[in-house]
């Protein structure tokens, strides 16, 4: 659906591709535009622009504001294009606003098939749109690539981007212009899908080509391409083809023009444990790697595989970026890319050789790499979690995620989030059904237990398990440093960091944007937005906005005056668990987009949340309710609904120990058969039977009765309800 909000005579000049064969070579920074996500045809999230430097940035105020008008997670970074504004929301939506005074344009709501939010580990998230010949092109959760007319927000194709929909598919990436294609993948690693990205023709979205990362059952015949026929020797033959191996591509893509090249970077396999996805083990190829895909026609060209035989969630999914470095006497072109597993690459993008790799946190699977052979020195010792419970560096969250860094070429500094922190990882078994794939649910049969309190978390945990843990020699890590999130300045040749700054927590890993004045500009979810001193790290500039911020900013300028925009949401990958030192946990999370210039006036921040009331009292527990179907009902929960329902105080979905009556009452028709589908909760009457959403019940009756005892208590002590406890994310 589209919402004509006003028309503006507006001349839109398109971005002009690159040729394929022009070998050109993309200036550093953007200029008055800022025509992608990432800002120039490098990725860098640098700009050139000079009126804000470190002399004047105290100055910085607001410009204009934008309610964007919802509040879930906001990952996008705007593109600018002769003074129009355009960015992405949530689940797919897409704002074309004047870009010097935030007046709405156009906006595009898309009808969104909400069972996708089933296959949505990470959120409703989407991380931005493409702008080129005269057309907006977007991702939506559900799977749908469109292409909107710049003018209008009409729409001027679609195309379903998905080749299973009794899979666990979803988009949440941006797509990338790469000539006359665009190209685009999908997200569900964790689920049951078989990776793959496709690429589309720009004018009509005619497919073009579609490249598979992950081979399919030697059985059915041969593969799809001599690259996958050369990946399934990697894989063993008795591989779980049914659940479909993972790989997907659900963000770096990147179009090289200068060898017209498209470099993709691949997900994390499926389920996790390779001894049950690929008994024996192998490398299985593409997973975890980068690949150089012929922009043309799809074919590959070099890969490089950062992982080999991933079973710990390290993606190379994470934000790659080009840049031209001197390595042993010779100016290369390269990518400059920082996946999950805790290393820094530098790879030659003309041949995929890796000139330079370091490590930037603790790495517990791995001791180094030999840079002659590519590959890692692994340490089976300290990461077979499948022979016994192990503490994994870095942890899934990632020593580098979704959050964009930045690189300065005149610094040749790459300015990035980190994240130092383990997770205990151990093997579950399946619910039911045996070894069957689970459709569009969770088939990761892992357990993953990321937290800065592993220490208070292990006594909760079997003794036998807790004697294990302890004696690992990674206990000790955990003893000495639980975590530690800085924001970096780092050489990429070296990965040592230039300088360093805390974070406010170790969900706290913004996007960042330098500028060839010196400045880092990034926000905090503490609701900070934040300008730095790009070569010491010195705080030069401080707003609180009441509103959390992840989003990479950028800049851009329009009749002489430069603007800095950052889009404000909390969410992704632990969506539900809201921190408390966040601004939506103390002000809620209305999304809006910031945009600041010198001179400008002060943020309005959002109202704070009301007080935390008492739990209501829970219905009875139905006749025939056990201690062993309670706990019948928590191993479902955890195996199905926890990804979401974190149960946490302000999570934004409801706390289902706070349910109400009338709740309680139509639980079987809000699990089983869909009833607040439109809100986005998903039905599951196909993975959770009757007896199982009743066993469910159960446990949640049985937990709110629990938790309003312990507040009832704790309002009579006159303390606050919501009085700090652990934070335990996790994965089944």
């Amino acid at each position: 659906m589209i919402r004509k909000m006003t028309r503006l005579s507006v001349l839109l000049l398109s971005v002009s591709l690159l040729a394929a064969c022009s070998g050109a070579k993309t200036a550093p920074g953007t200029g008055d535009d800022w025509p992608s996500p990432k800002g120039n045809g490098d990725a860098t999230h640098f700009s050139a622009l000079t009126e804000i430097d470190k002399s004047n940035v105290s100055r910085l105020g607001l410009a204009w504001s934008y309610d964007i008008g919802t509040s879930r997670v906001q990952e996008a970074t705007p593109v600018v294009i002769d003074g129009v504004m355009y960015t992405s929301g949530n689940l797919g939506r897409v704002y074309a606003l004047d870009a010097a005074t935030g007046k709405a344009i156009w906006t595009f709501e898309p009808e969104i098939d909400m069972q996708a939010n089933r296959a949505a580990c990470c959120d409703q998230a989407n991380r931005g749109v493409a702008v080129a010949g005269g057309k907006v092109l977007v991702g939506t959760l559900d799977g749908w690539l469109y292409a909107l007319d710049v003018r209008t927000g009409k729409v001027a194709w679609k195309v379903d981007t998905i080749t299973d929909r009794t899979r666990g598919y979803t988009i949440t990436g941006a797509p990338e212009v790469a000539g006359d294609l665009v190209v685009i993948g999908n997200a569900g690693a964790e689920y049951d899908v078989r990776g793959y990205v496709t690429a589309y023709d720009l004018a009509t979205g005619r497919q073009a080509w579609r490249f598979f990362t992950v081979p399919h059952d030697p059985k059915r015949g041969p593969q799809e391409s001599p690259a996958l026929e050369q990946a399934a020797k990697t894989w063993a033959p008795d591989s779980r083809w049914d659940i479909g191996g993972g790989g997907s591509v659900w963000d770096a893509i990147n179009y090289d023009a200068r060898f017209d090249t498209v470099i993709i970077g691949v997900g994390n396999g499926g389920p996790y444990n390779i001894m049950r996805r690929s008994p024996g083990g192998g490398d299985n190829l593409y997973l975890s790697s980068l690949v150089a895909l012929d922009r043309k026609t799809g074919r590959m060209k070099w890969h490089y595989q950062e992982t080999p035989g991933d079973a710990w969630d390290f993606t190379a999914t994470q934000p790659m970026l080009f840049a031209d470095l001197e390595v042993d006497g010779k100016t290369r072109p390269v990518a400059v890319h920082a996946p999950k597993n805790g290393f820094l690459f530098v790879i030659d993008r003309e041949t995929g050789k890796p000139l330079a790799i370091n490590a930037l946190v603790r790495t517990s699977w791995a001791r180094g790499y030999d840079l002659k052979t590519g590959r890692p020195d692994k340490t089976p010792a300290g990461s077979a979690y499948w022979e016994e419970p192990k503490i994994v560096f870095p942890g899934s969250p990632g020593a580098r995620n979704w959050y964009p860094a930045a690189y300065d070429p005149g610094r040749g500094l790459y300015f990035a989030s980190v994240l130092d922190m383990g997770n205990l990882m151990f093997t579950t078994p399946p619910l039911d059904k045996g070894d069957a794939r689970r459709p569009k649910a969770l088939n990761v049969e892992t357990a993953l237990l990321f937290t800065p309190d592993l220490q208070k978390v292990l006594p909760t945990l079997p003794k036998p398990v807790q004697d294990q843990v302890r004696a690992l020699p990674e206990w000790k890590w955990v003893e000495k440093q639980p975590y530690s999130a800085q924001l970096r300045a780092i050489d990429p040749l070296t990965g040592k960091a230039r300088w360093a700054v805390d974070t406010e927590g170790w969900q706290d890993r913004p996007g960042v944007l330098a500028t060839t004045t010196g400045l880092l500009f990034h926000g905090s979810i503490g609701g900070k937005f934040i300008a730095r001193d790009a070569d010491s790290g010195k705080l030069l500039k401080s707003i609180d906005t009441g509103s959390a911020i992840m989003a990479a900013p950028m800049t851009y300028r329009i009749k002489g005056v430069q603007y800095v925009a950052v889009a404000t949401g909390f969410g992704g990958g632990g969506w539900s668990y809201v921190p408390r030192y966040s601004a939506a946990y103390r002000n809620g999370n209305a999304n809006r987009l910031l945009v600041f210039r010198l001179d400008g006036g002060a943020v309005k921040k959002p109202d704070p949340l009301p007080d935390l009331e008492v739990a209501p009292p829970p219905p009875p527990q139905a006749a025939g309710v056990t201690p062993a179907v309670i706990a019948r009902g928590q191993a479902v929960f955890f195996g199905n609904c926890s990804m979401c329902h974190s149960n946490q105080l302000r999570a934004p979905v409801p706390d289902l120990r706070r349910m109400a009556p009338e709740t309680h009452e139509a639980f079987d028709r809000i699990v089983l058969d869909g009833l607040f589908l439109p809100a986005g909760m998903p039905r599951w009457d196909d993975v959770i039977s009757k007896a199982d959403a009743h066993a469910v019940h159960a446990y949640l009756i049985d937990e709110q009765g629990k938790v309003r005892d312990r507040e009832l208590r704790l309002k009579a002590a006159g303390k606050p309800l919501d009085a700090p406890s652990l934070t335990i994310l996790s994965n089944y």
